[in-house]
């Protein structure tokens, strides 16, 4: 393990002004979005909207530090024959890629599960490394209701996102550490901090067992938000105040830094709940964004699977990466999206 070159790139996904295109959509996720849309969802048309995305040159040398790609993407070559890692990594992006299996029933758990991956992961990585990836990505769920989470489904997938980050530096891979506790369901705020910290705290710890240096990771969180069911509501300002307090309670300054899911978010609320993070500032560690939805469903929505709307598909992505990326240095404002509106 090379930890200079891991923290080199890991300080890299995170710049200032720089944030993760999350593209990992699976086949069966993109096939739904592009059902929303009308486009068939086939190996060559999902190819031509990523591409579409990843050739939008101002947005991706700007805004966007990496891109998390699919099994399928990182195998696919553009168009014109040029791998789609090269197109990445020529607008100066890093490219990643999934490794997990996804989820699955936690046994004896009603109602939760485990993400699953680790056999046959080091032969993966291995390959993918070899396949031009830079970092991975691995996702553990958590769910909140009545009686969940249990302890043993947080340790189960602490327990696992530990593992899997030991096997990437090893391999010279970046591990993206994700534990995302869901905002589904109709819980409050304070629920979804006292859930959070439970699930950050047990990851840390996981990682120290693990032997993991945390120079040579970054970490993926949820924000701390009320469910989407919840009768109350928060302000930007108690998410973000919530947000970081959280953080600075579990999240040690070695990290060097952390990117953000959307996590069902708006696109306007995503953004606007990291610009106050940051605004909260100056914070132990560089706070950005790894936005999938949030980033995609403008320009997706605009493409709709023609040519002739390309162009203007690659200007609303660029709008939305521009957004936040000025989210990510605590400078963005809402009159910006009036104005481009």
């Amino acid at each position: 393990m090379n930890l200079n070159e891991l923290n080199k790139v890991a300080e890299a996904m995170v710049a200032p002004g720089r944030g993760i295109l999350a593209a990992d959509e699976s086949t069966a996720t993109l096939k739904k979005r592009f059902d929303a849309i009308g486009v068939d969802s086939t190996p060559i048309a999902r190819r031509d909207y990523r591409e579409m995305l990843f050739r939008s040159t101002e947005p991706m040398s700007k805004f966007i530090s990496g891109v998390i790609l699919y099994d399928e993407t990182i195998r696919q070559n553009a168009k014109d024959g040029t791998p789609l890692v090269k197109v990445i990594a020529q607008c100066g992006a890093l490219p990643g890629i999934k490794v997990d299996k996804g989820t699955y029933p936690l046994p004896f758990a009603p109602g939760e599960v485990v993400t699953e991956g680790l056999d046959g992961l080091r032969e993966r990585l291995v390959e993918y490394r070899n396949l031009g990836a830079k970092f991975a990505k691995w996702r553990a769920v958590i769910d909140i209701g009545p009686g969940i989470p249990s302890y043993g489904c947080v340790y189960a997938n602490a327990h696992a996102l530990a593992r899997y980050a030991a096997l990437c530096q090893d391999e010279d891979i970046v591990p993206i550490v994700e534990p995302e506790v869901l905002m589904d369901g109709d819980h409050t705020i304070e629920r979804c901090a006292v859930v959070t910290e439970l699930a950050l705290k047990t990851v840390f710890e996981q990682l120290f067992y693990q032997r993991v240096p945390l120079e040579g990771m970054v970490l993926k969180p949820n924000m701390i938000v009320p469910g989407k069911k919840s009768s109350k509501t928060a302000s930007v300002e108690e998410v973000a105040e919530k947000t970081v307090r959280i953080l600075k309670a579990c999240v040690p300054a070695a990290v060097p830094g952390i990117a953000f899911l959307s996590g069902g978010q708006s696109d306007q609320e995503a953004t606007a709940h990291l610009d106050a993070i940051n605004k909260m500032g100056p914070l132990p560690w560089r706070v950005t964004f790894s936005y999938g939805r949030a980033l995609q469903a403008a320009p997706q929505k605009t493409w709709s699977g023609k040519a002739e709307n390309v162009a203007a598909a690659q200007r609303a992505f660029g709008h939305r990466a521009r957004m936040n990326g000025l989210a990510a240095l605590g400078k963005w404002k809402a009159d910006l999206e009036r104005k481009a509106a």
